[in-house]
């Protein structure tokens, strides 16, 4: 990828459930770096459009490239670090089971290693022998968190990040993020969590039945006021 290339980019993205259209021709570009916080009402297609970045969904029409190649190249889902409801998380294992394995998967050279340091990072250490099925929300999406930021990755795709998480572990979520963005990491986060979002965000996109009706940089009006670009865009809170 060129240094000067968008982490992210989409051209054109139209996305079908039978004959209705939840992504309507979206077009925007997310440069290395950037925190990119996709805003909208349920059902408005952030999940959607996540899940096609991740390779996890195709497109019916439009392009999208991803770190430089396609969502589906194995190369570039490996520098992806995806944060979702329950993704990646195997119930039947422990905590530390789950982040070794997805260690291993990744190629870590010491995958037992990394696993144990992500549990103290986001105090899970304690419970490390701990079935992921007995967890609490709070404790299962502290684990998603490790397994998303375990490698490394270039590129967060994160829905509803904050969401189980108490103030505590947002505010953990919160400087890992900053630390991925310190190294040239690339964040694009959905939330209803706006002033979390915001606080991070280096830009917005509006998103309302599909389309995306606002792009661009995150003001300070929008930090001092979070509901603003919902009020302007005629979706109140």
């Amino acid at each position: 990828m060129a240094a000067d290339s968008p982490a992210v980019l989409l051209e054109g993205l139209w996305k079908y459930f039978g004959s209705f259209p939840a992504l309507r021709d979206v077009s925007f570009a997310v440069h290395p770096g950037a925190a990119l916080a996709l805003l909208g009402r349920n059902g408005a297609g952030k999940t959607t459009l996540l899940r096609i970045l991740g390779g996890l969904s195709r497109p019916d029409r439009g392009k999208v490239t991803i770190l430089g190649g396609a969502t589906r190249s194995a190369s570039v889902r490996a520098r992806i670090g995806l944060l979702g409801h329950g993704i990646g998380i195997y119930d039947e294992l422990s905590a530390l089971e789950n982040l070794t394995f997805h260690a291993r998967l990744q190629g870590l050279a010491e995958p037992a290693k990394a696993a144990h340091a992500w549990l103290e990072r986001t105090g899970l250490h304690a419970v490390r022998d701990g079935l992921a099925r007995e967890f609490s929300r709070g404790m299962r999406q502290r684990l998603a968190v490790a397994r998303a930021f375990l490698h490394e990755p270039s590129l967060f795709l994160l829905d509803e990040p904050f969401t189980a998480l108490d103030d505590r572990a947002i505010a953990v979520l919160q400087s890992l993020l900053r630390e991925a963005l310190a190294r040239g990491a690339t964040v694009v986060m959905s939330t209803h969590q706006l002033r979390e979002a915001l606080e991070l965000a280096t830009d917005v996109a509006m998103v309302q039945k599909g389309r995306v009706v606002h792009s661009g940089p995150r003001t300070e009006a929008m930090l001092a006021d979070p509901a603003l670009l919902y009020r302007t865009y005629g979706e109140p809170l």
